[in-house]
């Protein structure tokens, strides 16, 4: 029971808002998550505890705003919450290592996996490397790029997503 005459102290933003703001922003630079989607995202920030001014701003904008400022006013809001944007690459990284996951998961199809530029990102591991290798650049291609039955080809891939989803973490997790 707090004394009579004092005011609650505000709720202090809880380390699970924060750490999902954290994932936001690093899934933001790696392309997986639409401006439109921000503003909701801002609003479910609010929710978990956090509070910034522009948090507060962006939480109130319509998903059809001018995308521009919605990326403008997401990335003021990070740096208001103390959180910084991960390099492009190192988001990349995570990307990789989260669809390696929903593989293993069986979350994605096979197919899904051509949707994308996974060629283009730079691996920095020997795990992320094998997975990437074996990415075609869409499905077309696969019996071109893989150069096996895709069988054999399917389980070489879903133990490569196993492999890279059990290696070591890399940099500043997201």
């Amino acid at each position: 029971m707090r004394p009579a005459g004092t005011t609650p102290e505000p709720d202090a933003p809880t380390p699970s808002g924060l750490m999902a703001l954290a994932e936001v922003a690093c899934r933001y630079r790696a392309d997986e998550i639409r401006p439109e989607d921000l503003p909701m995202i801002a609003a479910e920030a609010l929710a978990a505890g956090l509070d910034t001014p522009t948090l507060c701003e962006l939480a109130g904008w319509p998903r059809t705003a001018d995308a521009h400022d919605i990326r403008n006013a997401f990335e003021q809001a990070l740096s208001e919450s103390g959180i910084e944007l991960p390099d492009p690459g190192l988001a990349r990284r995570h990307a990789l290592r989260r669809l390696a996951a929903k593989l293993v998961d069986g979350q994605v199809a096979l197919a899904d996996l051509a949707t994308d530029d996974w060629w283009e990102t730079e691996t920095e591991t020997t795990e992320e490397r094998s997975f990437v290798q074996l990415i075609p650049q869409c499905m077309c291609c696969l019996e071109y790029t893989a150069r096996l039955d895709q069988r054999t080809w399917a389980a070489e891939l879903r133990t490569a997503a196993l492999a890279l989803t059990t290696s070591a973490p890399i940099g500043p997790g997201c």
